[in-house]
């Protein structure tokens, strides 16, 4: 389910944030509906646990501010996608680290 509600929140941003890239700008801070489809991955498939929680979104963060391992090149891709798929790959990588420190240390 946390997976079917990741993918659709995903959908609905690369729609708005092409509907509103014309109007406020590439990559603009006022959408924020790629930093919740981001943190909203970086947690699929992981127990609900508040050190989860907190690790996943030291995760994203440290990967959606630093921009590594080409997540600053999705950001050239066209429209909402370009909006979205810098914090998308930015989860994923969150998500493979954390998917680790369940393995290592399930809580």
């Amino acid at each position: 389910m946390e997976a079917l509600v990741t993918v659709a929140i995903t959908a609905i941003g690369v729609y708005s944030a092409g509907k509103m890239e014309p109007f406020w700008g590439k990559d603009s801070y006022r959408i924020v509906i790629d930093e919740v489809a981001g943190m909203c991955l970086s947690l699929c498939f992981v127990p609900v646990r508040w050190q989860y929680i907190l690790i996943g979104l030291l995760l994203f963060r440290f990967f959606d501010i630093a921009k590594p391992l080409y997540i600053r090149r999705m950001e050239h891709l066209a429209g909402g996608w370009g909006v979205m798929m810098d914090d998308v790959l930015a989860g994923v990588y969150a998500n493979l680290l954390l998917q680790i420190v369940v393995l290592i240390n399930p809580w």
